[in-house]
């Protein structure tokens, strides 16, 4: 998988301004003094930048980069604005401003005494993601580190206090200004380098977390099947999740019909794979559970072609759950959570399902079929039904590509919520706006649930343009047992936006893995 840059805490060394001989970003306070140490004339090149139009004008998070300063080795000097009250999100998007120039080189961040130094460094890592993999050609901003291993990274400790450092790099780490060949790393210079790193262990785990989630969301179809899924889940083994994987013979002996109609004009087998982390105790679990369309052509609803390639994102539910147990394993998290991912591929062929189809759904409601491409609340339908009758779970939470519709409604700036529990949906919006993940809420009820009458079977899997995203939750609200807590989350219009944003290059965002990690700890963990 791709790993996020080495980030190390060291105490600060003045000298080594000058020596330095990749990056170096200096964190700046309006109005305030430069640090010292920088070189005469570098001194006085950035003063003269922060004094210009162009620096006085710099919102916090934002920075000016001067090349090749003079006075120093460095290829470049980058002055990152970001005031000492400054909010988390305005800390990140400070780090982000450098994670998405970190090249191949080393980048050395004097930080001083930041209260949020560790932010900064979460938005660096965040924003320095690159998947090249499949480029023959080193890209000329990448810097991630890929191959197919699932062993997490560590935090370790010795002459510099590391976070998101490779548990497979060499033991004995460089030092500072030794050259690191085509793999970037960060450097922090900050006043308490012992107690920043202990500070940035859950962040290390997060970051994970997000890279799992956004490789997944990335690799093409013919590399992610629902068995190289499958086998990249119970990999995580490893890291103390216990992984269960469920064929079709099995799905098929529980009644997972509605699932198992989704995939059955495809080669690849359907799979349900369960995601066991046990760190709370005797409390009943809180379940996520996730969507896993692994290319999704529409079925014999056959979407246009324009645009069909990205159809490799519309497991992004199932990438989300994936990255949020591998952050809980990773930080050893003090809660009960379980994850299941419904894995399918929607294909046409001569065993596809057609418009018109009847299924029975494992709950035993029948599902007539009105197009094919209203697939994936058919795959949630029984993994849900399964999540509540086996682990009797606190809440349950999916989330899924499941709508155009919602791209409609709210863009991709914000994922839709939909609840039967007002706490719930508050919890979540309040997670999602303390990790700037954006997210709003819409409505529920019985006129929209009118929608998916069907004249044939107990409902029909699709309401028709109108309200087309809250029809879909009507939908899957049918298969939520009474009384159950419920929440579900369409992430289709945030998990591959048509560009870069904060903390993400363009590509997936793993939108969501901060959100629920930052709900398990105020919901589960800290009751």
């Amino acid at each position: 998988m791709t790993h996020p840059a080495p980030i190390t805490f060291t105490e600060i060394a003045a000298d080594r301004l000058a020596s330095h001989q990749g990056r170096v970003a200096m964190i700046v306070a309006p109005g305030g003094k430069l640090p010292s140490g920088l070189p005469r004339a570098a001194r006085e090149a950035a003063q003269r930048a922060l004094d210009s139009k162009a620096g006085k004008g710099l919102k916090p998070g934002t920075a000016l980069e001067l090349a090749f300063p003079a006075g120093m080795a460095a290829e470049a000097l980058m002055l990152v604005a970001l005031p000492a009250d400054a909010s988390v999100t305005q800390a990140r998007k400070a780090g982000a401003a450098i994670g998405a120039k970190l090249g191949t080189t080393h980048t050395l961040v004097l930080a001083g005494g930041h209260r949020l130094s560790n932010e900064v460094a979460l938005g660096i890592a965040l924003r320095g993601y690159d998947f090249s993999v499949y480029q023959t050609k080193p890209a000329e901003n990448g810097i991630g580190e890929t191959g197919a291993d699932p062993i997490p990274q560590s935090i370790t400790h010795g002459p510099e206090n590391a976070i998101l450092a490779d548990a497979q790099a060499d033991s004995a780490p460089e030092t500072a200004d030794e050259p690191v060949g085509e793999k970037a790393r960060v450097t922090f210079m900050v006043k308490n380098p012992e107690a920043l790193a202990r500070a940035a262990q859950d962040a290390a785990a997060v970051a994970e977390g997000v890279f799992f989630t956004r490789d997944l969301v990335n690799e093409p179809a013919n590399v992610l099947t629902t068995t190289d899924f499958a086998d990249r889940l119970k990999a995580m083994e490893e890291i103390g999740l216990t992984v269960e994987v469920l064929e079709e013979d099995h799905l098929a002996e529980l009644g997972m019909r509605a699932l198992l109609g989704v995939g059955q004009g495809s080669e690849s087998p359907s799979k349900v794979v369960v995601m066991h982390w046990n760190g709370g105790g005797d409390q009943a679990p809180l379940a996520l559970v996730g969507k896993g369309v692994v290319f999704d052509t529409g079925g014999i609803s056959i979407k246009p072609a324009a645009g069909m390639e990205e159809m490799t994102m519309d497991m992004g539910g199932a990438g989300v759950v994936a990255g949020v147990m591998r952050t809980l394993a990773l930080r050893r998290a003090r809660a009960n959570v379980v994850g299941l991912v419904g894995l399918v591929e929607n294909m046409p062929d001569g065993r596809a399902q057609r418009p018109g189809d009847i299924v029975k759904s494992m709950k035993g409601d029948t599902i007539e079929v009105i197009n094919t491409d209203a697939e994936g609340r058919l795959v949630l339908a029984d993994v849900l039904w399964y999540a509540q009758t086996r682990f009797n779970p606190s809440a349950v939470i999916d989330l899924a590509t499941l709508t155009g519709a919602v791209i409609i409604a709210l863009g991709h700036d914000n994922a839709g919520v939909f609840a039967n529990d007002d706490a719930l949906a508050d919890t979540i919006l309040a997670a999602a706006k303390a990790e700037g993940e954006g997210a709003w809420r819409l409505p529920l009820g019985q006129p929209y649930d009118n929608l998916i009458k069907s004249r044939l079977a107990d409902m029909k899997n699709t309401g028709g343009r109108a309200a087309g995203s809250i029809t879909a939750a009507q939908f899957l609200q049918r298969f939520i047992r009474k009384g159950q807590s419920w929440a579900h989350i369409d992430i289709a219009g945030v998990t591959l936006p048509p560009g870069a944003t904060d903390l993400a290059p363009k590509g997936a965002t793993g939108w969501g893995v901060m959100t629920l990690d930052r709900l398990i700890r105020d919901r589960y963990e800290n009751r």
